[in-house]
């Protein structure tokens, strides 16, 4: 048995911390969670209290949200690279842009989705301003390049990665030459490909 256990589903963001853990290389245990009664079971609340996935447990520790689990990940094991070292000026930009990512990126596509109107006035107040200011947030931290910390391939790269890439593929996120870029460059990385064949492989052995 492994010091991690991952909570997953194969057709949601668990894929994304499956990709980091595939990046990671580190020994883990899969617990496969079906939607409906499996998740929201006695069992799986005592995990996740809002029946969601993805969500792991590291030796006593239990972590569950996504962008949380990108983080504590990446700080659990500093060896493997996916986090600036403390003091490097790169920190700052590795939580930034993975709050940023998780916060008005993620509500700003929420809003594209359910055609919410936020209206001029509002902007202040609502987080992300608007969904144009909040994409072309994330084109400027792209300039830099090759990745979110220059240099250094990190984990916001997989959640900030894989958010865009699933936005563009749904339609929630503006196709513009440097996301397409991006994500492509991302996907098409050895740990992320090993990620997305586990997961067909889940579904292609359970019918699904």
């Amino acid at each position: 048995m492994s010091d991690i256990t991952f909570y997953t589903n194969p057709q949601s963001r668990g894929q994304i911390v499956h990709w980091l853990l595939e990046e990671l290389g580190v020994p883990y245990d899969t617990e496969w969670i079906e939607y409906g009664e499996q998740m929201k079971s006695p069992d799986y609340l005592a995990v996740n209290p809002m029946g969601k996935v993805p969500a792991i447990k590291h030796r006593n520790a239990v972590v569950t949200e996504g962008a949380a689990i990108c983080i504590y990940l990446a700080v659990s094991y500093p060896e493997k690279g996916l986090v600036p070292a403390l003091g490097d000026p790169r920190l700052a930009d590795f939580y930034r842009w993975m709050l940023f990512a998780a916060g008005p990126l993620e509500m700003a596509m929420t809003t594209k989705s359910n055609a919410w109107s936020v209206a001029e006035e509002q902007r202040r107040s609502v987080g992300f301003g608007s969904y144009e200011e909040a994409l072309s947030a994330i084109e400027g931290a792209l300039v830099v390049g090759p990745f979110i910390c220059g240099e250094q391939f990190t984990a916001v790269d997989v959640y900030l990665g894989s958010t865009l890439n699933w936005g563009m593929l749904f339609g929630t996120v503006e196709k513009r030459p440097a996301f397409e870029e991006y994500a492509s460059r991302l996907q098409s990385r050895a740990a992320a490909k090993r990620a997305i064949q586990l997961n067909e492989a889940y579904m292609e052995s359970h019918g699904a």
